[in-house]
């Protein structure tokens, strides 16, 4: 099923009343705007869910077919935000039966050494994936705090983590710990006891302890500290220049490059990496974009030449930054760029800055 056919796009079946019934047909423009304005929210659910935004797309299209489907069965026993949670929590978890967790390489091996082999890339179903924020954040004016812990809990590390519970406690952490519904409207979603929710969280919020990794951690704050540093990073990389880089990157940063399972940690190593096995991404130029709460680039790559000999560039990969204490921490680049740079609105070939480049923080 198409990730981009709006609700409005039904089955002529159901979308198509008698002809000149101008009421049914208003009627059914109106249940679908309805249905649209909780899309957003829903990608974002089913996100954390599924950790892939191209499965989670899915999810939540099959999510409105069925409720336009089956909007005339919807008695209004509940709300309709809490009745299109329900329906995609039953396909989030019909599509995570039996199949393995998706992760991030670190999660699945110590650190490589510059000479490892960078390998064969392993399918896209073993890796976690970046969004758009836009996909899957609310947009502006809603509450700080509240935006805050949305974009904490898209972090690729947490995505990551929620991976390691459990479907059902999946479902019940997010919607406890991350949308903050009651333990009676997960109980009755979910068809289970207050008390049996409680004891998944239970068991949800151990694992995460032991993880390393819980849903209230703080997130760098956006301020003008940052907005430097990502400046100071976008020149050092596009001039290659490795003793700005170094100024740059945490001692024990990471590289990690999906579909690869090879990873890199410490600023040495990767610094070894990038003059060596990574020197092609000399001359690259990052065009700003937001995923996953975080800033992040679409990194074309001219092939080792200057982009001022080339003029251009092709995709390359989204890279994903990650920041603490006035440095780089991760850099995370995903290489499937014949899907990515599509989804992020990222053009097949970079002639150049457009008029009114974003920042580079991507907002």
């Amino acid at each position: 099923m198409s990730d981009t056919t709006a609700v409005g796009d039904a089955p002529a079946a159901d979308r198509a009343g008698a002809p000149g019934d101008g009421e049914q047909l208003a009627g059914q423009g109106a249940l679908a705007d309805r249905l649209e304005a909780h899309r957003t929210e829903l990608t974002g659910y089913c996100y954390r869910m599924l950790g892939s935004a191209f499965e989670a797309e899915d999810a939540v299209q099959e999510t409105m077919v069925r409720a336009w489907r089956g909007h005339a069965r919807f008695e209004g026993r509940s709300s309709l935000r809490s009745w299109l949670y329900r329906i995609a929590t039953n396909v989030c978890l019909d599509l995570l039966k039996g199949r393995k967790r998706r992760a991030r390489p670190m999660d699945l091996s110590s650190p490589s050494s510059v000479d490892t082999p960078i390998g064969t890339g392993l399918p896209e179903t073993t890796w976690i994936g970046p969004v758009p924020d836009e996909r899957v954040l609310a947009s502006a004016g809603e509450d700080p705090a509240e935006t805050a812990v949305a974009r904490e809990s898209v972090r690729l590390a947490f995505v990551a983590a929620l991976q390691r519970l459990a479907p059902r406690q999946r479902a019940v952490l997010i919607l406890r710990e991350v949308l903050s519904w009651s333990a009676a409207e997960v109980a009755e979603l979910l068809g289970s006891s207050v008390a049996s929710v409680n004891s998944a969280l239970q068991r949800a919020r151990a694992t995460l302890a032991d993880a390393g990794t819980t849903p209230d951690a703080p997130p760098e704050p956006l301020g003008d500290a940052q907005q430097a540093l990502l400046q100071r990073y976008v020149d050092a990389f596009e001039r290659f220049d490795m003793d700005a880089l170094t100024e740059l990157l945490h001692e024990d940063c990471t590289l990690s490059m999906p579909p690869y399972a090879l990873w890199l940690r410490g600023r040495a190593d990767i610094l070894k990496w990038l003059l060596g096995p990574g020197c092609g991404c000399r001359g690259s130029h990052l065009v700003p974009v937001a995923a996953n709460g975080r800033p992040a680039f679409g990194q074309y790559r001219t092939g080792g030449a200057s982009r001022t000999e080339s003029g251009g560039g092709t995709p390359w990969a989204i890279q994903v930054i990650e920041t603490a204490d006035g440095r780089i921490t991760a850099l995370q680049s995903f290489l499937d760029t014949e899907r990515l740079f599509p989804l992020f609105g990222l053009p097949p070939h970079y002639d150049g800055p457009a008029t009114g480049d974003r920042p580079a923080d991507g907002r």
